[in-house]
């Protein structure tokens, strides 16, 4: 109970520290930090359209967090979100564009969000088969990955998609994107929050279904936790560290619905601006729980979004300071208390 309670109090610590941190940051650029955050949360959760711009950060952070969640129960550290993330977005994009246009909403939607799965899992099952087969470490064939993917995805749209004169793909066709919520039930209205963020809460709780109610999660556990012991048991630990880099990359993939099918309608050069490495740090703060995670993108969904509205009064890098800091108290507080 205890190790639970400590386990529980870690995060709000860090992030409370992060933020009294930040709070002496803000002071040195002669502001008053009560000032700065009050502005942040009234143009931020005080507006609909505030609002709607954390929603969709978040969307996307859930999905990258549980990139880094997922693997990190058998004990390994994708580092890979963003290269996933660029995969799927950019497969998203492509099936979107080559699908007949009377197809379906439904289908469409379905075939391009599964593809862009596909795309992602491709990627972060080849990083775990790397680590099987000739034992590479997930961290440097997930970032050299990484750099494999954006070499690739950027010599075939500046050569083979992009309109001419531009850095984007054409767009998807128009059963193929995933509705606002301002269109569906009038909230958050001109802002790029869409229902994406719904398969993004799915995913999140069926990944916690997965992980603490299933036999595969039991196991994968197991293997995270003491890998020869579950083998002796007779699971399988390579066929886990495959399943698991695989499913996370899934998750990354997935998260092209919100940025392609919900938002942009066509894929562009740049389009991830490094969410799949705050991903990473999404998971820190959750301690990989895939319920915490909601929470833990939201802060950094706030954040991001936070540090744009007030950049005319403060620095918006003091915000992003903030996440850094507050991932380095997580692990000098694990580290501390345990």
């Amino acid at each position: 109970m205890q190790n639970r309670s400590i386990k529980f109090v870690i995060p709000l610590l860090a992030t409370a520290v992060a933020l009294v941190i930040s709070a002496l940051l803000i002071m040195t650029t002669g502001r008053d930090p009560l000032m700065i955050y009050q502005k942040m949360f009234s143009m931020t959760f005080g507006s609909d359209y505030g609002t709607g711009q954390i929603v969709f950060r978040t969307t996307s952070l859930i999905l990258t967090g549980l990139a880094v969640a997922i693997p990190f129960k058998v004990k390994l550290l994708n580092i890979g979100g963003e290269g996933q993330v660029l995969a799927g977005a950019f497969t998203a994009a492509f099936v979107g564009i080559m699908l007949p246009p009377q197809t379906p909403p439904l289908i469409a939607i379905s075939i391009c969000s599964t593809s862009a799965m596909i795309a992602g899992s491709s990627i972060g099952l080849l990083a775990g088969w790397l680590k099987v087969r000739f034992g590479i470490n997930e961290v440097i064939s997930t970032i050299m990955l990484n750099f494999i993917v954006h070499a690739f995805v950027g010599y075939l749209l500046t050569w083979h998609l992009a309109v001419p004169s531009t850095v984007h793909t054409p767009e998807i066709i128009q059963s193929a994107q995933v509705p606002m919520f301002d269109s569906v039930i009038g909230i958050w209205r001109k802002s790029p929050a869409n229902i994406s963020t719904l398969f993004a809460l799915t995913a999140s709780l069926l990944s916690w279904i997965m992980i603490f109610k299933t036999t595969t999660g039991y196991e994968m556990r197991a293997v995270g936790l003491q890998p020869e012991a579950a083998g002796y048991a007779g699971i399988s630990t390579n066929t886990h560290i495959m399943k698991a880099m695989a499913i996370g990359g899934a998750m990354a993939g997935l998260a092209s619905t919100n940025l392609v099918l919900g938002y942009k309608h066509f894929y562009e050069a740049g389009l991830t601006s490094g969410i799949g490495f705050i991903g990473i740090a999404v998971a820190l703060l959750a301690l990989a729980h895939p319920l915490w995670l909601v929470a833990s993108a939201l802060l950094f969904g706030f954040l991001e979004y936070g540090g744009l509205t007030v950049n005319a009064y403060v620095p918006k890098d003091i915000f992003m300071m903030v996440q850094a800091i507050t991932i380095l108290m997580i692990l000098v507080l694990t580290k501390t208390l345990r």
